[in-house]
C-alpha cells in the first residue's frame, strides 16, 4: 500500500485531471469586472480555451459570453442574491475594481474588497471541491506587510457595517490610501482564508498586477499627471497590456497551478524586485 493511501490523504492532479493542465474545458468560470480591461481580456481568452464564461459587472459586455449578470460590487448586500442566481462555478476570477481617483474612500473599499469578499463568500458554497479562486491586488501593495496588523484588525469585522465603522475609524489607513488599503486586505484575506478552503482542495491565490493598459491607469493618470506615470521605474522598459495579466489569472486557476495557494504573483515588469532589493522607492508610501 502506498503512503498516501494509508494516510488517507486526498488525490493528487494527476488522479483527478485528464485534460490538459492549462486548458479549461468543461469547466464554468465566473469574471466579475467582465466589460472591460483585465476583466474583458481574460473573459476572450478562457473561452478559447474551452471555458464556459459567465460576467458579472454593472456594464453591459461588449464581448458575447456564455451568461451575464448585472451587479455592482459597491452594493455587497446583494451578492447572496446574486451568487444564488449564478449556482455552481468551478473557478472564480474577482477582476472589478475601480481607481483612488473615482470614487470617495468608502466607495473604494466597497468595490475593491467588501464587495469582492461579499460576492465571494457567497459563491464558495456551491463551488465544488478541487475549485479555484484568483483575484487582482495591485502593485500598489508592495508593502502591504507593513500594515499587516490594522488590516488584520478590519478583517475580524465581517458585516459590512462593522467593517466600514473601522474604516471610518481608522482615517489613517483608509481615508488618503483607500485604492492601496483595500488592495492590501484583498492579499491578506486571500492568504488567510486559503487555509480552510484547503480543506476542500480549494486554491485562492492573488496576482499584484504593476502598471496596465485599462481603464484606471487612465483615471490614475489623470489624478497624478502623464509626467509622474512616465517617471514610474520600468524595469523591462514598458507597463503590461491586460492580456498579460489575464494569462496569470488564468494560469493561478488552471490545472497547471493545483499546488499553488495562498501566493500573490507580483505581474509587474520587475516593480517589486526593485523595491524588495532597495533599487527603486517604493511609490505608494
Amino acid at each position: 500500500m502506498s503512503q498516501r493511501a494509508s494516510n488517507q490523504e486526498p488525490a493528487g492532479p494527476a488522479d483527478q485531471h485528464g485534460m490538459e493542465p492549462w486548458r479549461y474545458d468543461g469547466k464554468r468560470v465566473l469574471v466579475t469586472g467582465c466589460s472591460s480591461g483585465i476583466g474583458e481580456a481574460l473573459s476572450k481568452e478562457l473561452a478559447s480555451l474551452g471555458a464556459t464564461v459567465v460576467g458579472v459587472d454593472r456594464n453591459h459586455p461588449s464581448t458575447p459570453l456564455a451568461e451575464f449578470r448585472t451587479f455592482d460590487l459597491s452594493e455587497p448586500g446583494f451578492a447572496a442574491d446574486v451568487a444564488l442566481d449564478i449556482g455552481r462555478i468551478d473557478g472564480l476570477f474577482n477582476c472589478a475594481g475601480i481607481s483612488g481617483g473615482t470614487a470617495d474612500a468608502r466607495t473604494v473599499m466597497r468595490v475593491n474588497f467588501f464587495g469582492l469578499r461579499a460576492l465571494t463568500e457567497a459563491l464558495i458554497p456551491a463551488m465544488p471541491d478541487g475549485g479555484a479562486i484568483a483575484s487582482i491586488a495591485s502593485l500598489a501593495a508592495v508593502s502591504w506587510q507593513e500594515r499587516l496588523l490594522p488590516i488584520l484588525e478590519l478583517l475580524e469585522n465581517q458585516t459590512l457595517e462593522e467593517s466600514e465603522a473601522w474604516c471610518d475609524s481608522h482615517p489613517e489607513h483608509v481615508a488618503q490610501r483607500a485604492y492601496r488599503f483595500s488592495k492590501e486586505c484583498v492579499i491578506v484575506w486571500s492568504k488567510l482564508r486559503c487555509i480552510d478552503l484547503a480543506k476542500r482542495q480549494i486554491r485562492m491565490n492573488t496576482i499584484g498586477p504593476g502598471i496596465t493598459d485599462t481603464p484606471i491607469l487612465d483615471d490614475t493618470s489623470k489624478k497624478l499627471g502623464q509626467e509622474h506615470m512616465a517617471a514610474f521605474p520600468k524595469p523591462l522598459g514598458r507597463i503590461a497590456t491586460p492580456v498579460e495579466q489575464a494569462w496569470a489569472l488564468m494560469f493561478l486557476n488552471s490545472n497547471a497551478a493545483t499546488f499553488v495557494t495562498g501566493s500573490n504573483l507580483w505581474v509587474d515588469g520587475g516593480y517589486e524586485a526593485g523595491v524588495a532589493t532597495d533599487q527603486f522607492p517604493s511609490w505608494y508610501d
